[in-house]
């Protein structure tokens, strides 16, 4: 009789072994964690998939934008050992840059390389228009450390999901704004009745005439004849512009006032960036960097040899940007809650005092 209950104790404890084999893995493990391996698994294969993105420009083949595409398109390539190409379409072939953000909401653009200040033109996005305020900052490197502070990344966050395109990264100088005219400006009070050709953006017509001067609008194949005859005293283009398009001929003083800068950034469709891997999308960051800091090195060597021969060509001044800064604080103060989101210039303004 012990034994008949021996047996059936063993034959008991067998059966018990016996279910909890069935629901582990041959190694031991519970099927729940195999599961989960498994999908990781399946994640780095839909990861490492071949993938290839339209990058547009609108700056011709030669232009430093464009020789940055290039460039990030080959660093994305080599990085990612050949699993995402990057075709690069300059001279807006594939549209101008409202014609690119739209693309990049309806899968027929992926990503576009362009200035910073193009962003606030998208619905949801209007913090941005604070980049263009005129005469208010103070170099490149101040906008690209702004940029990257903690403060202004919910800013990128809320407009890539308001927008759906996203910001990689914003890196690379480009041509700021300066000054041209047939008299010279030194000071805030020098603009004071000066007829001067500037874009028709609103914050910078009206913070034109909060100086004084009057703002002309004539289109820009137009503009060396306006100038010629006088319809214009005065225009706002970088360096490179005025030389190539020989403004110096018809206008006598150069003023360096960087009165609007830019930062190149590269833009991606949000939804596609959500698609990417972790891994992917650090592979695309890194070399924006790389390529951004191209760009910086290109517009500057271009931008300098600009200069060079302006000055060879033209009267050069320096005129006094703070005069012109704080005759402008009041206009400033204005755009707050109108042009962008209430609150945000205190917030750059300490950010530019740290």
């Amino acid at each position: 009789m012990k034994k008949f209950w021996l047996l059936a104790a063993l034959l008991g404890l067998w059966l018990v072994l016996a279910a909890c084999g069935s629901e582990t893995g041959s190694d031991g493990g519970e099927e729940e964690t195999s599961g989960e391996a498994g999908g990781s698994e399946n994640e780095q294969a839909a990861a490492e998939e071949d993938i290839t993105l339209k990058l547009g420009t609108i700056r011709t083949e030669d232009d430093p934008t464009t020789q940055s595409a290039n460039h990030f398109a080959e660093l994305v390539n080599e990085k990612s050992d050949g699993s995402i190409t990057v075709d690069v379409f300059p001279n807006s072939e594939l549209g101008d840059i409202n014609d690119m953000f739209s693309g990049m909401n309806t899968n027929t653009v992926d990503m576009m390389y362009e200035g910073i200040s193009s962003y606030g033109w998208m619905e949801g996005a209007e913090a941005f228009n604070i980049l263009s305020l005129p005469f208010y900052w103070e170099s490149y490197d101040q906008m690209v450390e702004i940029l990257d502070s903690e403060e202004f990344q919910p800013i990128f966050d809320e407009a890539a999901e308001a927008t759906g395109v996203r910001v990689i990264k914003s890196i690379g100088d480009t041509e700021a704004r300066q000054l041209t005219a047939n008299q010279p400006v030194e000071s805030a009070d020098d603009f004071n009745g000066l007829k001067i050709r500037t874009a028709e953006a609103p914050i910078v017509q009206r913070s034109m005439e909060a100086l004084g001067a009057e703002p002309v609008v004539v289109p820009f194949s137009d503009l060396y004849m306006a100038l010629n005859q006088g319809t214009a005293d005065a225009q706002e283009n970088g360096f490179i512009t005025v030389e190539n398009s020989s403004f110096y001929e018809v206008q006598d003083y150069v003023m360096e006032t960087n009165y609007i800068r830019d930062v190149k950034s590269w833009y991606i469709s949000e939804e596609l960036w959500q698609s990417l891997s972790s891994g992917q999308q650090e592979i695309m960051s890194e070399a924006a960097v790389e390529a951004g800091e191209m760009q910086t090195e290109l517009a500057r060597e271009q931008i300098n040899e600009s200069l060079d021969f302006l000055k060879e060509n033209m009267e050069y001044i320096e005129p006094d940007v703070d005069s012109i800064r704080e005759a402008l604080e009041p206009t400033a103060e204005e755009f707050d809650g109108d042009l962008w989101p209430e609150g945000l210039l205190d917030t750059v303004n300490e950010l530019k005092e740290q």
